[in-house]
């Protein structure tokens, strides 16, 4: 899929706001933890990252926790996140160590949040779906073809939004500040976007 980041400055792409707290001590230091892993190989690390939030961070209706995490540092301290909340928390990963990464979003049954990184020299956006394998989601890293996690649907209506926010939308970050539980939250990210 082609994404249109919403700047051509790509600064903006590797900046920390509230969402990606990616000064934060805990995530610079699980971002050295598995660079140091990595030899310096800016691909062999956004790997790792991406491994590191899909299969060490559950997502939280996979285990049936209620807590609503959306900080990049709180996902990471609280182990536990939904899609936006661990896509968050990738993207202050890989920001941390200098790859630009952004936000993009598939409408499902609910708005679904994912990333795209693009390596240094790279031409293109790579998105890459860390929401957690389960049964019947089997998302893997690739930077040659798309693993996401859901294919859509549009003869039910879903679609993939071509753009790429430097910033986590709006929308999706008052969700998830506002929702009282996750049945809370899916409402509220249902008349999302």
């Amino acid at each position: 899929m082609m994404l249109t980041p919403v700047t051509a400055d790509e600064s903006a792409y590797l900046a920390a706001d509230e969402a990606v707290d990616h000064t934060h001590p805990l995530v610079r230091e699980t971002a050295a933890r598995l660079s140091a892993r990595t030899d310096g190989d800016l691909a062999a690390y956004a790997r790792a990252a991406y491994e590191f939030v899909r299969d060490a961070i559950p997502h939280s209706a996979d285990v049936d926790d209620w807590r609503l995490t959306w900080r990049a540092s709180d996902v990471l301290a609280q182990r536990v996140g939904i899609c936006h909340a661990k896509s968050h928390a990738l993207v202050a990963l890989l920001r941390a160590e200098g790859i630009p990464a952004g936000f993009c979003y598939q409408k499902l049954n609910v708005l679904h949040g994912l990333i795209a990184l693009r390596l240094p020299g790279a031409r293109r956006w790579v998105r890459q779906d860390a929401r957690g394998n389960k049964p019947g989601v089997n998302a893997q890293f690739s930077l040659d073809r798309e693993q996401l996690a859901f294919s859509v649907w549009p003869e039910k209506g879903e679609c993939d939004y071509p753009v790429l926010y430097a910033e986590p939308h709006p929308v999706v970050l008052r969700a998830l500040r506002q929702a009282r539980d996750r049945a809370h939250l899916w409402h509220l990210l249902d008349t999302a976007l």
